[in-house]
């Protein structure tokens, strides 16, 4: 797979990702608590979509780095967001959170191996 196919599936997977983060956050009951949780949930789990766009036209190594930092800090805020989701729970089926916990790590981890190679590539 070249890097440009490779580029593309993981935009696909960031939208698919973006989509299911939507539909929790329309599912939460909306309660003062409720409320708040998805709104937050939703700020930084649809984050991630947009800041790889700009890390894809990041104009330095430098840049790409802070936008790809970005994605990484804001799926690590959206796993506590779903961790706390599925804890009170603030939704009836609260194992539905589970795919959805599961994917945020996967990118977690994505993202985390790009920065670490970003990074190494900075400092030659």
């Amino acid at each position: 797979m070249d890097e440009k196919t490779s580029r593309f599936d993981l935009e696909d997977r960031l939208l698919d990702y973006v989509a299911n983060i939507v539909r929790l956050a329309e599912s939460i009951r909306r309660s003062p608590a409720g409320t708040h949780v998805a709104n937050q949930m939703l700020r930084s789990g649809t984050a991630v979509l947009p800041n790889h766009g700009e890390a894809q036209a990041a104009e330095s190594n430098a840049d790409f780095i802070h936008k790809l930092s970005i994605c990484l800090k804001e799926l690590r805020e959206t796993r506590r967001w779903l961790r706390l989701i599925q804890r009170v729970p603030l939704i009836p089926k609260p194992d539905i959170v589970l795919p959805l916990l599961a994917e945020t790590e996967e990118l977690i981890r994505i993202f985390f191996s790009s920065l670490k190679t970003a990074r190494k590539k900075g400092t030659k």
